[in-house]
């Protein structure tokens, strides 16, 4: 009723860089909580999370004027945990830690945040473009491609790895221990964390990164959720 007196705007962004979208989203999202279970979340996957909502703030292909709140990112996140807590409940595991193959489940909470200006009827191609994307610029300010190569030696000498939702953490936390190089990468995501599951998210992060810098293949299924790596 003022508007005609005060020829005011208040304005508002969203936020600038990476660091302070993950201070909103732990301030904000709500814990998954459980007996039984501990909640893990690997900076470097909190950081993948942010990371999609920073680069669809960016892209042309999602409607601007819309906007892409900082909500998406915090739901994101609860997403990611509840997806890893599923499938750590089914194999019977305590930790819950979010993986690569766990971001698949962002397909649907992006797409009811965001709107898409895109032919594509769901927009699945947009949305999966930015989170490979999002993985790729985290793993290129993590890690050092010239260090990991004694992880593509591995895989050039006919070494293949299955991964994804049904292959139990301690299965590919073991691989951390087969190749010094992959351990070397680990230890230096998760500072030294022991810990099944969290080593096993950092051991997917190194492979899905270096197929995504085209240095490994990779075969996935339809769902995305299982996928088999092997070298070039």
């Amino acid at each position: 009723p003022l508007k005609d007196r005060f020829g005011a705007q208040i304005r508002t962004h969203y936020p600038l860089d990476v660091a302070t979208e993950m201070a909103i989203v732990d301030q904000e999202v709500r814990p998954l909580e459980g007996e039984g279970f501990e909640v893990i979340t690997p900076a470097f996957m909190a950081e993948i999370v942010a990371t999609i909502s920073q680069l669809a703030r960016q892209s042309s292909h999602i409607n601007q004027r819309s906007g892409v709140s900082v909500r998406l990112t915090v739901t994101n996140a609860e997403t990611l945990v509840a997806n890893a807590a599923r499938r750590a409940l089914r194999a019977g595991e305590t930790e819950v830690v979010p993986r690569v193959s766990d971001l698949e489940a962002l397909a649907a909470s992006t797409s009811g945040k965001v709107e898409l200006d895109t032919l594509d009827d769901d927009g699945g191609q947009v949305i999966e473009r930015l989170v490979h994307l999002a993985v790729l610029t985290v793993f290129r300010e993590h890690l050092d491609l010239g260090e990991l190569r004694g992880v593509l030696e591995a895989f050039e000498s006919g070494k293949v790895v299955h991964a994804g939702e049904d292959v139990a953490a301690a299965d590919e936390a073991a691989l951390a221990d087969e190749i010094p190089a992959l351990r070397a990468a680990v230890d230096a995501l998760v500072d030294g964390d022991a810990r099944p599951g969290v080593v096993a998210s950092a051991v997917e992060f190194v492979l899905e990164g270096l197929h995504l810098s085209k240095r490994l293949n990779k075969d996935a299924d339809h769902r995305g959720t299982r996928a088999t790596y092997r070298g070039r």
